[in-house]
């Protein structure tokens, strides 16, 4: 599963240069063209990065990062402010209204991945390993390859980028909605039922004799991935 990024930039040429970079490093993207639109993009889908310009349509960025970090979903997700504004006052305003970082524009893409992995690899450590291990469950990333147990797991598609999600979020509960957007893609139109189908196709493969589930069902709410040792 790819790191899912909110690119909040009213500048097109920048905004598209941001996407092309972005999804050249492996990253999904989505952009927002102004603070309105971040809002309501975050609140449908947490993203695990926001690059957040200061300067923007309806609101600005500084408010935009207080409002995130009053959400329960989005209170701890890495944010990068960039910004024209170059003065030491500017950025602590930016860093005192919660981003994990501040960019003066122009910057260098170079030193802008740099700092995202940083941040990432110190708040979202799983999101960019090869290999995951939860419990008594492996996925290889790269290879495409799950055990459990040390036995090979085979699994669709589907099921793979499912497990997936789920493992790099142990013990959060998702919605079917949230599952929809984040495997099928906020793009794709897919009965939300179809979630139920393809976590029973995902138990059934991770099910061995004397283990158990690590798929956890929230009535109501949703699907959780527990870690499970025997």
């Amino acid at each position: 599963m790819k790191p899912y990024v909110l690119l909040v930039e009213d500048e097109e040429a920048l905004a598209t240069l941001l996407e092309y970079n972005f999804q050249k490093e492996g990253f999904e993207t989505s952009i927002a063209i102004d603070g309105e639109d971040a809002l309501l993009q975050a609140e449908e889908r947490t993203p695990d990065l926001i690059m957040l310009d200061w300067m923007l349509p309806k609101l600005s960025g500084v408010e935009v990062c207080r409002r995130l970090r009053r959400r329960k979903s989005t209170a701890k997700t890495p944010i990068i402010m960039l910004s024209a504004r170059g003065d030491e006052t500017d950025r602590v305003t930016g860093l005192d209204y919660g981003a994990d970082d501040y960019m003066v524009k122009p910057f260098s893409m170079t030193e802008l991945f740099a700092r995202t992995r940083a941040l990432l690899r110190r708040v979202s450590p799983t999101l960019l390993q090869d290999i995951i291990k939860l419990g008594d469950i492996e996925v290889d990333t790269k290879a495409l390859r799950v055990k459990r147990a040390d036995n090979a797991i085979h699994l669709g598609p589907t099921e793979f980028r499912l497990l997936d999600h789920l493992i790099r979020n142990p013990g959060r509960v998702f919605s079917r909605e949230q599952l929809l957007d984040a495997v099928w893609g906020r793009d794709i139109y897919v009965e939300a039922r179809t979630v139920d189908v393809h976590i029973g196709r995902l138990r059934k493969a991770l099910k061995m004799p004397d283990r158990k589930d690590p798929i956890r069902t929230v009535r109501s709410a949703g699907y959780a991935f527990e870690a499970v040792n025997d």
